[in-house]
């Protein structure tokens, strides 16, 4: 049986921008284009060319590899034509290899928002889709508020994607503009569209996530025979959203009712960068990934539940409906104050650490995870702090070296230039091998002070973490007032290309993060014996 395509169209970029609170810069842009590109995304919409000053930046290059990279913008203007329409020009003399044009086909909006007839709009759609192929550029056309439009006035709806299709339009993509469309009307509506004579490998799907089902409406029309889908990374978008890729990709791949019959170009071999990419998004947005997100969530594959751990220790399929490792996600029987042996022992297990059931060491364990938890340390996480509490509990973490003491000083003066700074260095006096070490430095601010400090000379260990990162740092207030709790997180990585997180809990936050950070170096030192160990193997 031959399978057929499903083009994945990634909309993070142009519709996503849209989120409240989301504003990318040109960095953040290619940063996210590379990593859709290398995941394996068909098509990816970077913006509006010629609209702002970071687009038309971002579109003076094309910024993809694989995927077809895609510039999004209006049709031509009524009482324009289409070579003497501005806009349309940005978009074909962009390095973009399609253009993706909005048209209306909704005659309210045609009336209201254009304020031209209905065969004037018609007019646009043609002349603007011919002008797009003319130049030697796919041509798309996002027939916006189609299934509104059609629920109003079907004939003209019709109309208008018939127009772009006949005009020379690869993709005729159906848009829920306002996310209010229900799965049984859009099974109904797009079979109707493919009856009309556009064949559903020439249909899109858009949909908009406002009565949460936006997920829901792209599987119906992919079923009515839709084979092109349109989303955005972690359903990112305005109001409510768009329909989520990280969510939609797996399901089409994974689950067998859409496996035995479609194909895309994520394989299952590519499914497993999902988790990460899913994740990586969420760290550049910085921003908390939603723990409880399908497939990729910290908790998609997690239980506290004790008889529900019990029975995932027996057989995963108990309750689980995919393999996590599939996603690149891990199964969870979580570490924390409701956790019970068999949890540790899991946990603990995973990481390659056993230690007996009836270990008094194991309680011990419980016991001081549990009492951290309550000072605020959150070891979901921060996997290396939890993995190195549990080995130096177990008494097998070598002392690599010691801090006798460390001071960190803010001082906001004047220069020689009379302009006013601030200056942050810090001094850590470090004990290794026996010998005493003092390091001084300054950083753009007092942890990047402390950080530079504290790495700066460790002796015989030093040549051991030329090569530690800091990729990401992170606070979060654990109650109000100034003299809250703070808890931080630091996100580290090295040459190897391994990633891992640490934690610090202190109502000071210099104490926090000094916390973290000697957990970072030492987890590093322990990674290096360990790889060390596994080469001697081999």
């Amino acid at each position: 049986m031959t399978l057929e395509k499903i083009t994945l169209f990634d909309t993070t970029l142009r519709d996503g921008q849209q989120t409240p609170g989301i504003d990318f810069s040109v960095e953040d842009k290619i940063a996210i284009a590379t990593m859709l590109d290398e995941f394996g995304i068909d098509f990816i919409e970077g913006g509006y060319p010629g609209a702002n000053p970071t687009d038309t930046a971002f579109f003076s290059r094309k910024r993809t590899q694989k995927a077809g990279f895609v510039a999004f913008g209006m049709t031509k203007r009524a009482g324009v034509s289409a070579s003497n329409d501005p806009g349309l020009s940005q978009l074909i003399q962009s390095k973009a290899d399609a253009v993706c044009l909005v048209a209306k086909s909704w005659d309210y909006h045609v009336k209201v928002a254009l304020g031209c007839t209905n065969e004037e709009n018609l007019e646009s759609i043609r002349d603007s889709v011919k002008a797009v192929v003319a130049a030697g550029k796919l041509s798309m056309v996002d027939c916006e508020h189609f299934f509104d439009g059609y629920k109003a006035n079907p004939d003209y709806a019709m109309a208008c994607a018939k127009e772009a299709y006949e005009a020379g339009a690869r993709w005729v993509v159906l848009c829920d503009t306002n996310g209010g469309t229900q799965p049984p009307e859009i099974r109904e509506i797009v079979s109707a569209v493919i009856a009309s004579g556009i064949p559903g490998s020439s249909l899109g799907i858009h949909a908009h996530n406002d009565t949460g089902q936006a997920v829901a409406n792209s599987l119906a029309a992919v079923e009515a025979g839709a084979r092109q889908i349109q989303g955005t990374l972690n359903g990112i978008g305005e109001r409510c959203g768009n329909a989520d890729l990280v969510t939609i990709i797996p399901t089409l791949c994974l689950k067998e009712t859409y496996a035995s019959r479609f194909e895309m170009s994520i394989d299952r071999e590519k499914l497993v960068g999902l988790t990460r990419l899913s994740r990586a998004f969420d760290e550049l947005l910085n921003r908390s990934p939603h723990h409880q997100s399908p497939y990729v969530g910290a908790s998609a594959f997690a239980t506290k539940a004790g008889i529900h751990a019990s029975a995932l220790l027996k057989d995963p399929k108990t309750y689980e409906h995919v393999e996590p490792e599939s996603v690149g996600n891990f199964r969870k029987v979580m570490v924390s104050d409701q956790g019970g042996k068999a949890n540790f022992l899991n946990e603990l297990k995973r990481r390659g650490i056993t230690v007996a059931k009836d270990d008094p060491k194991l309680d011990t364990l419980i016991s001081v995870v549990k009492e951290r938890e309550a000072l605020g340390y959150a070891y979901e996480g921060a996997d290396a702090s939890f993995e190195l509490l549990a080995l130096k509990t177990l008494g097998t973490v070598p002392d690599f070296f010691a801090v006798e003491s460390f001071r960190v000083m803010v001082e906001r003066r004047f220069d020689s230039h009379g302009l006013l700074k601030t200056v942050s260095e810090a001094v850590v006096r470090v004990l290794v091998d026996g010998e005493t070490v003092m390091s001084v430095a300054e950083g753009d601010g007092p942890v990047n002070a402390l950080d530079i400090a504290l790495r700066k000379d460790l002796g015989k260990y030093q040549g051991e973490i030329l090569d530690l990162e800091l990729a990401d740092y992170k606070v979060r207030i654990l109650n109000g007032g100034t003299e809250a709790i703070t808890r931080v997180l630091i996100e580290s990585t090295d040459a190897t290309g391994a990633r891992w997180w640490t934690v610090g809990v202190s109502e000071n936050i210099i104490d926090a993060s000094f916390q973290a950070l000697m957990d970072s170096i030492v987890y590093k030192l322990m990674k290096n014996r360990e790889l060390a160990g596994q080469i001697a193997a081999e």
